[in-house]
C-alpha cells in the first residue's frame, strides 16, 4: 500500500490526534505542557507531510483500559479529575478539567491505530497525543502518565484481533517501568528499552529480563550519544526483537533523549530517531507485513521535539 510522490515511494501512514489532548493542563511551568502537541502538529502540517491520512480518535472504553489497569484504578483516576483547578496523583502527575477527555483519547488513538493498521487501512500509524503513558502501572499514575497507552494497545491487539506475539520498543530517555511491569510475566509480550540509567524512575537495569528473556533493557550512561545508542540497538535490541518474531510492533516514541532536551543527558539527534525508526520498520517488514504503530511519549524542548517527530514520521512515510 504505497503512493508515488516524485522519486520517493511513500507508504500510507495514519496520523491520529485530537485538539482535546491540549486540554490536559498539569500546570503553567510543567514540562509536559500543551505546547508540546502544538509544536508536533505544526511540523506535521507542513507540505512534506500532506500525504498523511489524518483521523480523530475515539475515546478508549473503560473495559479496554481495564485489560492493563485494575478497574478500581481506572475509575479512581477518572473521578480524580477536578471540575476546576488541578489535582495531583503524584508529585509529578497532575490532572485538570480537560484531563479525562485527553487521557481517554490518547489511549483510544493507540487502540484505533492498531485496528486500522491490522485492517490494512494503512501501513503504519503515529499517534500525536498527550498525556504520555509508559510510566503508568496497573494501579498507579506516575511520571506525567495516567493510562499506559501503548500497553493498552498491545493487549487490545491480542483480545480484539487474536494476535499472540506483540512487541513494544521504547526509545524514550526514561525507562518505561509501567510497560515492563505489564509485560514482565508474559513470554509472548516483548518490551525493549534504551534509556538513561541510573535515572528516573530507577528501573531498567540490564538484569531485568522478564520471565523468558522477553524484556531487553539497554541502559545508557549520561553523556551517551549516537554511537552508544546505535550500538545498543544494533547489537542487542534489534536482534532480540527479530528473534521474537512479532506479529505487531508498537513504539513508545519519546524524544527526550535529544541533545537539546532539558530533562536528561543523552545526546541524540533527530537523525538517530529516524535511523531507529527505519530499523524497526525493517523488522516489521520481515515479520509482520510492516505493521507498526507509534505513539508519542516524552520530549520537552519544543524545537527538538518538532524536528525529531518530523524525522520519525518522515521515516514512517518512506519505504
Amino acid at each position: 500500500m504505497g503512493c508515488e510522490r516524485g522519486d520517493v515511494n511513500l507508504m500510507a501512514t495514519l496520523l491520529y490526534s485530537d485538539p482535546a489532548c491540549r486540554e490536559h493542563r498539569p500546570g503553567r511551568h510543567h514540562p509536559e505542557r500543551p505546547e508540546r502537541l502544538d509544536a508536533v502538529l505544526e511540523r506535521l502540517a507542513t507540505p512534506g507531510y500532506a500525504p498523511l491520512l489524518r483521523r480523530r480518535p475515539p475515546a478508549a472504553e473503560v473495559e479496554t483500559l481495564s485489560r492493563v489497569h485494575r478497574a478500581g484504578y481506572v475509575d479512581a483516576t477518572l473521578e480524580a479529575v477536578p471540575a476546576e483547578g488541578r489535582a495531583f496523583l503524584d508529585p509529578d502527575t497532575a490532572v485538570s478539567p480537560g484531563s479525562r477527555a485527553a487521557a481517554l483519547l490518547a489511549a483510544g488513538a493507540c487502540v484505533a491505530a492498531v485496528d486500522a493498521v491490522l485492517a490494512g487501512e494503512a501501513d503504519n500509524a503515529f499517534c500525536a497525543v498527550r498525556p504520555p503513558g509508559h510510566h503508568a502501572e496497573a494501579d498507579r499514575a506516575m511520571g506525567f502518565c495516567l493510562f499506559n497507552n501503548v500497553a493498552v494497545a498491545a493487549l487490545h491487539a491480542r483480545a480484539a484481533h487474536g494476535l499472540r506475539r506483540v512487541a513494544v520498543v521504547d526509545f524514550d530517555v526514561h525507562h518505561g517501568n509501567g510497560t515492563q511491569a505489564v509485560f514482565y510475566a508474559d513470554p509472548d509480550l516483548f518490551y525493549g528499552s534504551t534509556h538513561q540509567y541510573p535515572y528516573y524512575p530507577g528501573t531498567g537495569a540490564r538484569s531485568e529480563r522478564g520471565v523468558a528473556g522477553n524484556i531487553v533493557n539497554e541502559p545508557l550512561a549520561a553523556g551517551s550519544g549516537s554511537a552508544e545508542f546505535r550500538a545498543a540497538m544494533r547489537d542487542s535490541m534489534l536482534p532480540a526483537l527479530a528473534a521474537f518474531a512479532p506479529e505487531l510492533v508498537l513504539v513508545s516514541a519519546g524524544f527526550d533523549a535529544h541533545a537539546a532536551d532539558p530533562l536528561a543527558d543523552i545526546r541524540l539527534t533527530e537523525e538517530d530517531f529516524a535511523w531507529a525508526t527505519r530499523e524497526l520498520m525493517a523488522i516489521a517488514d520481515r515479520h509482520c507485513a510492516g505493521r507498526l504503530v507509534s505513539t508519542l511519549e516524552g520530549g520537552y524542548d519544543l524545537g527538538a521535539l518538532a524536528d525529531s517527530v518530523g524525522a520519525h514520521v518522515a521515516a514512517l512515510m518512506a519505504s
